[in-house]
């Protein structure tokens, strides 16, 4: 029962930074027009989110090895509530920018921690499949982040789509300081956090892996940064929250498909081939389309391929540094996020979602090809 309590809390942080995120989408025309700035910059706040989300993984991952990980949590979602309190009370859109940014890089500890506790207390196929069923639960994220904000923006403007998230990230603290346990056995001989940089950046695996984890999450956060003013042109702005439960419906069916198919022992190279083909599917559907309230319809493949792909990478990346897994994967998030941020910024420059990922399809076939021989072995 212990155990499965701690899942669940475990499961509720992984999802805390998607439904945050997705919760924010929907206001962002709010936003632009609240603060009287420009689509291109409304979408900053999110782009910059994930560069601040970057550096909050390798701070919060390196803490994780020295304090232990049930500190590391609390502190993280203690200081995210403090950063939604000041984005609520915001004034000027330079404020809310910088409340932002905080807030990204404490959200963080809700990813690197608690991959790092699971990563304590599972490996191998287990851990894949523990990550499949944790992605079953992450599949309702868009749908509870944009029917909620969808909902909160019609209600309320963006201000309550900001203040659910300080009520949420509240919430969140009062149950990790119940449900947290310290996973780690023993404070382990800290590595220098330059000889773990130096292995991971020679280590092609964790190169490509990181590629692979950066590309997917441009693909699905295109959509968050740039669908809301597709709709608006459209005149159809309500429709991006329900454009949510189209989204998750896709996300679970790729979850649920690779637990099925992970145990029916169908290779992990297989899944990874498929995850890349219904990508380039779902690209091209979208392309094919244009600008139409229909284009939910193949950005659904797109998260199929997305529940499919990352428990794969995120389970098979780091099998080589059980010596030192807080910090390498703090530094491997801040591979990932650094290259999920400096890809937003640039989608939020173009203002370009069909041809951008056509693009991100094209190469995510490219560097599979080269990861298969990892999920192989």
């Amino acid at each position: 029962m212990q155990n499965r309590y701690w899942l669940a809390f475990a499961t509720a942080m992984l999802m805390f930074p998607q439904i945050a995120e997705t919760l924010y989408s929907p206001a962002l025309v709010s936003l632009a027009e609240g603060f009287a700035v420009s689509a291109a910059h409304a979408s900053l706040t999110l782009s910059l989110y994930f560069v601040a989300f970057a550096v909050g993984v390798l701070f919060w991952g390196r803490l994780c090895d020295i304090k232990g990980r049930r500190p590391t949590m609390l502190a993280g979602l203690a200081l995210y509530t403090l950063a939604a309190l000041a984005a609520l009370l915001a004034s000027d859109f330079s404020q809310l920018l910088a409340a932002r940014m905080v807030a990204a890089f404490a959200a963080a500890v809700g990813s690197v921690v608690t991959q790092t506790a699971l990563r304590d207390r599972y490996n191998g196929a287990e851990l894949a499949r523990v990550f499949s069923l944790i992605g079953a639960c992450l599949a309702i994220s868009p749908a509870l982040g944009m029917l909620g904000g969808g909902w909160l923006d019609q209600a309320f403007g963006y201000r309550g789509v900001l203040a659910a998230q300080l009520i949420l990230a509240s919430a969140l603290l009062a149950w990790g300081w119940q449900a947290m346990p310290e996973t780690q056995a023993a404070a382990p001989a800290l590595t220098p956090l330059r000889q773990v940089l130096m292995r991971l950046l020679a280590d092609r695996r964790v190169l490509l892996a990181s590629a692979l984890v950066a590309l997917f999450n441009i693909a699905v956060f295109a959509w968050y940064g740039l669908a809301p003013f597709v709709f608006e042109r459209l005149g159809q702005a309500q429709w991006m929250g329900y454009s949510g439960v189209g989204l998750a419906l896709g996300s679970l069916a790729g979850a649920r498909l690779n637990a099925l198919l992970l145990g029916r022992a169908v290779a992990a190279a297989t899944l990874m081939k498929g995850a890349a083909l219904l990508l380039v599917v779902g690209a091209l559907g979208m392309t094919a389309i244009g600008e139409s309230p229909w284009i939910v319809a193949p950005m659904a493949l797109v998260m199929i391929a997305f529940a499919m792909a990352i428990p794969l990478l995120l389970g098979s990346a780091l099998v080589a540094y059980a010596d030192c897994r807080g910090t390498a994967a703090a530094l491997f998030g801040l591979l990932y996020y650094l290259q999920i941020g400096a890809g937003l910024l640039l989608v939020g420059m173009l203002q370009m979602l069909a041809p951008g990922l056509l693009l991100i399809a094209l190469a995510i076939c490219a560097l599979s090809l080269g990861y298969l021989r990892y999920l192989r072995g």
